[in-house]
């Protein structure tokens, strides 16, 4: 897992820690993971022992006093702030992000809408004491994109994945809601060895293209779709899987006999 911030919320064994290090560590996961997971690393460091502690009961300064430190590309202190605001406000009214989330995708049975509901909860809090205005800011909505604008929501997918399936020593199975019910967090890896493998024909990053790998991946495992997710991202990320017939490369892969450069 030392190519995934995933490590960094293993740190924790308190189910509300788990789930307020996870939303940070899957929301900041863009670009790099050798440039934002050392910034993680030392945010959480600088949160102390209980991330969902310093969510739930610090004061707006107190937040932006931990926050101060993180700057990576273009989030800053106040946009980490904003998350750890909109985490303690649930935490407050809801007990748990868990709690939130299962009740939502009990109430509405559809996991898309159920994530929309856990966004629109998060940026709903008043950000005024953190921001100068009330509503998120454009840079917050980028850590927290809407599934309702076709976005594939790679890092909230991510972060169910996290909460929902497992545990297995990479997921944490904490979060009452079927694993069947997830949807693959689609990022650049994934979507390049899917479209290799007959997974989708595709070429876009959005929602309907998560849904469609997803589809294609519950005719393997129907209970546990995105358990693939890990091994098909890592496949990509360590630089393994070329983007060409490459004869060395390709030299013992066990997706060698389905890709569509050799099959």
């Amino acid at each position: 897992m030392r190519s995934d911030p995933v490590e960094l919320v293993h740190r924790y064994r308190d189910p509300l820690d788990i789930e307020v290090a996870g939303l940070l560590c899957a929301a900041l996961a863009y670009g790099r993971v050798d440039l934002f997971k050392p910034r993680l690393s030392a945010l959480l460091e600088a949160l102390g022992p209980s991330p969902a502690a310093v969510a739930r009961d610090a004061k707006p300064a107190e937040l932006l006093r931990r926050a101060a430190e993180f700057s990576y590309r273009m989030t800053g202190p106040r946009d980490v702030a904003c998350l750890l605001y909109g985490a303690g406000r649930i935490q407050r009214e809801h007990g748990s992000l868990g709690t939130f989330f299962a009740a939502a995708y009990r109430e509405r049975k559809d996991l898309k809408q159920a994530l929309a509901a856990l966004v629109d909860e998060l940026c709903a809090a008043d950000f005024t004491p953190l921001l100068g205005q009330s509503g998120p800011t454009r840079r917050l909505k980028h850590l927290l994109p809407h599934p309702s604008r076709g976005s594939a929501c790679k890092r909230l997918n991510l972060y169910l994945r996290w909460m929902v399936r497992g545990p297995d020593g990479v997921d944490f199975g904490l979060w009452d809601v079927p694993a069947d019910a997830l949807v693959v967090p689609l990022d650049t890896h994934v979507h390049r060895i899917g479209r290799f493998v007959g997974l989708t024909a595709r070429k876009d990053l959005s929602w309907k293209t998560a849904e469609d790998v997803t589809a294609r991946l519950r005719q393997l495992d129907p209970g546990d779709p995105v358990r693939f997710d890990f091994a098909l991202s890592h496949l990509g990320i360590s630089g393994q899987c070329a983007s060409r017939r490459d004869a060395r490369r390709c030299e013992g892969c066990p997706l060698k006999p389905i890709c569509r450069f050799w099959s």
